[in-house]
């Protein structure tokens, strides 16, 4: 029930109607600012959605293979939808000789997905960063803004159990 729930988001995605009240409401047409329009697109809609891109072509006469080539170039945009959360895990030399390898596949394991891909629900997306700058803490992984750190398996499993519970 849950993959027919995502898959419905993920097919669906907003309407055209939605996308052009949007782009409306932003005021400045895309094309004096694509990357502000961008950025503005995907914090409502958690995604860049291809009618929203088809939107904006038209609107700036920017062609939509030139928009596709921001989109690609900047590791921030996302033309799929992502779990609300976002978890990095730290795989740098500190956190690996501390345990990281166990912490990551205590998160996989937990929420049933491989790195760079969301939970079904849409509640988790997860990466793994080459360091997260905090070896002090290692190991480490990050939740949104939120730093974790010595890290271990049963950890990972509490930490991931509670931002479930508050979203219940």
């Amino acid at each position: 029930m849950v993959d027919e729930k995502r898959e419905a988001v993920v097919t669906a995605g907003p309407s055209d109607a939605e996308i052009e009240g949007f782009l409306e409401s932003l005021g400045a047409p895309p094309e004096t600012n694509l990357i502000g329009a961008l950025q503005e697109i995907q914090e409502k809609f958690g995604y860049l959605p291809r009618v929203a891109l088809e939107a904006v072509s038209r609107r700036s006469r920017i062609p939509l293979s030139r928009i596709y080539g921001v989109v690609t170039f900047y590791a921030q945009f996302y033309t799929e939808p992502r779990g609300r959360h976002t978890i990095l895990c730290c795989r740098g030399t500190a956190c690996h000789v501390k345990g990281a390898p166990r912490v990551l596949d205590a998160v996989q394991q937990e929420l049933g997905i491989d790195e760079g891909e969301s939970t079904p629900d849409l509640m988790f997306y997860l990466e793994t960063v080459a360091c997260l700058g905090t070896c002090f803490l290692a190991p480490v992984m990050m939740i949104d803004n939120e730093y974790f750190g010595d890290l271990t398996p049963s950890k990972v499993t509490r930490i991931l159990q509670s931002y479930r519970s508050q979203s219940a």
